[in-house]
């Protein structure tokens, strides 16, 4: 797992009002695909950190992004409702904050 990862693990570890995700959840039947955090059982909610978004990296690469769009429009053509952060947003809290409102309007 990234720092990252980790750090929004330990965020969601200290809001009594949420459930404790599945992580790394594979959320396709024949694809390969994992969320980073996943509530399959309160609402279909996912969370995917875009981790290298502010430098080059997979999720900046042309391939990478069509290879996201994919995923994600799969995701949501199955029902999913995927919030999707950068770093910023989870170390200022805004991620904690979409996810606290996502799980609680299910």
């Amino acid at each position: 797992m990234s720092e990252l990862e980790e750090a929004m693990h330990f965020q969601i570890k200290c809001i009594k009002n949420i459930p404790e995700p599945e992580r790394e959840f594979k959320f396709h039947p024949r694809r390969k695909w994992r969320f980073d955090f996943a509530w399959p059982n309160n609402g279909l909610i996912a969370l995917e950190i875009e981790g290298g978004t502010y430098a080059k990296s997979r999720h900046t690469s042309a391939k990478g992004f069509h290879c996201d769009c994919e995923k994600y429009n799969t995701a949501t053509i199955l029902g999913w409702k995927v919030l999707r952060v950068d770093s910023k947003q989870v170390k200022s809290g805004q991620a904690l904050e979409w996810l606290e409102k996502a799980l609680n309007n299910f």
